[in-house]
């Protein structure tokens, strides 16, 4: 007795959202055909068309407010008169903060949703055409004068487009509001919207050019030339680096990605923890870094499987740092990519909840929180979690809107975590959070580094003059310098404001290693003097019957290093797959409970 169709290999539907099974345009048509309109009107209105009109109306509310003062003051008599204007005055004191505000946000949230996306699509969509027809753009030299020029050309061409939707809609905008026409706010509806575009395309057309010409002049990112030899009495750490585990909750189940051409189950990561175990007792490691993707939709049951499988090594927890990838995050629905979260979903804030849990568990104690207002290190993850323990347990048991939105708001505030340096001159780390928002599964792999998190991460630093770090995100910072095979690999995967962010942590790059993995590329090379090293997936094969491997890092610092963090040629760690043998295991198994019953 054999199954007509042995369940353990999967079918069709374990590749319904696989870019490695299936086309990118197959799984275009999968999100037009089941995506839900409803929603997407709805999020379309909360993350463009409300900040649209907050962005719009500011200068209305502004002008309108300053000419009912006016006015006031030129018609001054009689007490009620002076009271309608200490009236006016008190109100636009109180109401432009959180008028500021609410504008700086809804920019921001443009910015980050169309601007930035669209000068990156825009600079990869160029080097990704010239690439296919000019084969001396693979070469090194090539390649970077194609970023330099795709750069400039992207910049010329956002530059271009903004100013042609300036001229557009600038007759329907309209600047000035007096106190009458907030009687009427309808008829403020399509000027303050022709007022926002306006203002984000003027800054388009002013940041692409910024942006080209930072890009054009940066250094460009290639293959580390060399490196470096321990430092000679110096303080030096062993850390392993792991990434992308994309653990499933089900014994026999496929990752979304690879589908039925890669390993299933979590048998591959057993083997992992197993050798990673084996180092430690032979030498013992200081950090075991995780940076995202640990599971493979974000699922409770693929976080409880993690959590097993680590609690058999407390001796490698006690060393684990983790932090959240698009996977852990933003999987809407591992079947279905049109599926669509609207903002503030409770699913969302439940699967971020779910990643705070395993962090807590993992490294509660030993990382901390930025107090903003004071530019100092505070209080401990698990601490700040511990007084949210209530809402923690609303949205836990209740999914309610008014717990998600809260616990999104405790969830924004989270990011970096630090783990200090144990002395002045020891190693720290910093954890970002590299996930764009999206609400598609489909989108789910945008990623982004807020100017919020690069100012704390500046003031931690600032903190510790003498000490060295490790920067750990998920997404990779730049594209590699190497010919994509697909467009799909250029754009959607790398951080958006990645150029930027490089030149952020350029400055600092001999005092810190750059360490992310999302795209699954084994490379270690350098942008200007940072330092980038990115991790493959050590169970994200194309074979189940073949090797994967990760990499044990020697970082050293001190002495002959002086404030130089070195980095060592790391050591490749090789994790055998299990044995393939599914059908003689089942026709086993049935054999063998035929013999029991004779």
């Amino acid at each position: 007795m054999e199954p007509l169709v042995d369940p353990r290999r999967g079918d069709a539907e374990d590749d319904a959202s696989s870019p490695a099974t299936r086309s990118f345009i197959k799984l275009a048509g999968s999100l037009f055909a089941e995506i839900s309109l409803p929603k997407l009107i709805f999020a379309w209105t909360s993350l463009i068309l409300v900040p649209g009109l907050l962005l719009g109306a500011a200068p209305l509310v502004v002008t309108g407010w300053v000419d009912t003062l006016s006015g006031r003051i030129t018609a001054l008599a009689g007490f009620s008169s002076v009271l309608l204007l200490l009236l006016v005055a008190v109100v636009g004191w109180v109401g432009w903060r959180p008028l500021f505000r609410s504008a700086e946000r809804s920019f921001w949230s443009l910015n980050a949703l169309a601007i930035q996306p669209g000068y990156a699509t825009s600079r990869e969509a160029l080097r990704h055409v010239v690439e296919r027809l000019s084969p001396s753009a693979t070469l090194p030299a090539g390649r970077a004068r194609l970023r330099s020029l795709s750069a400039i050309g992207a910049a010329a061409l956002i530059a271009v487009a903004a100013i042609g939707v300036i001229l557009l809609v600038w007759p329907s905008t309209r600047w000035t509001a007096d106190f009458i026409d907030f009687a009427r706010p309808n008829r403020l509806v399509r000027p303050a919207l022709a007022n926002a575009v306006v203002l984000v395309a003027v800054y388009m057309a002013i940041a692409s050019i910024s942006w080209g010409y930072a890009d054009s002049t940066m250094a460009p990112p290639v293959d580390l030339e060399g490196f470096d030899l321990p430092a000679a009495g110096g303080r030096s750490w062993r850390v392993a680096h792991l990434s992308d585990l994309h653990v499933v909750g089900e014994r026999y189940g496929f990752r979304i990605e690879c589908g039925r051409r890669g390993p299933r189950g979590n048998g591959r990561l057993v083997r992992i923890l197993e050798r990673l175990a084996a180092l430690h007792a032979a030498e013992p490691l200081d950090l075991i870094m995780v940076t995202g993707d640990t599971t493979d939709a974000g699922r409770s049951a693929e976080w409880a499987e993690f959590l097993d499988l680590v609690s058999r090594h407390p001796e490698l927890a006690a060393r684990m740092l983790l932090l959240p990838g698009n996977h852990d995050l933003n999987i809407v629905d591992r079947a279905n990519p049109a599926r669509l979260d609207v903002p503030f979903s409770p699913a969302k804030q439940l699967r971020r909840l779910r990643t705070l849990s395993a962090m807590v568990t993992l490294q509660g104690d030993r990382v901390r929180l930025l107090n903003r207002d004071r530019g100092v290190l505070g209080q401990t993850l698990a601490a700040a979690a511990g007084r949210k323990q209530d809402l923690i347990h609303s949205l836990a048991e209740t999914a309610s809107l008014g717990s998600a939105v809260q616990f999104a708001t405790f969830w924004d505030n989270l990011f970096p975590l630090v783990m200090p340096p144990a002395t002045d001159d020891g190693l720290g780390v910093i954890l970002l959070n590299s996930n764009a928002e999206t609400h598609f599964s489909f989108t789910n792999a945008l990623g982004l580094v807020s100017h919020e998190q690069e100012a704390a991460l500046a003031a931690t630093i600032r903190q510790y003059p003498r000490a060295s770090w490790i920067v750990a995100l998920h997404h990779h910072l730049i594209e590699y310098p190497r010919p994509a095979r697909a467009f799909f690999e250029r754009v959607g995967t790398a951080l958006v404001n990645g150029s930027w962010f490089v030149r952020q942590l350029d400055p600092l790059g001999d005092r810190l290693v750059v360490m992310h993995g999302h795209r699954h590329v084994d490379w270690i090379g350098q942008c200007g003097a940072v330092r980038i090293v990115s991790a493959p997936s050590p169970v994200m094969v194309t074979d189940e019957a073949a090797p994967s491997v990760f990499y044990l890092h020697g970082l050293s610092s001190g002495a002959g290093a002086g404030p130089r963090l070195r980095l060592a040629e790391p050591e490749q760690i090789i994790v055998q797959p299990e044995a393939p043998s599914l059908a003689s295991d089942w026709r086993d198994a049935v054999g063998t409970r035929r013999a029991g019953r004779r």
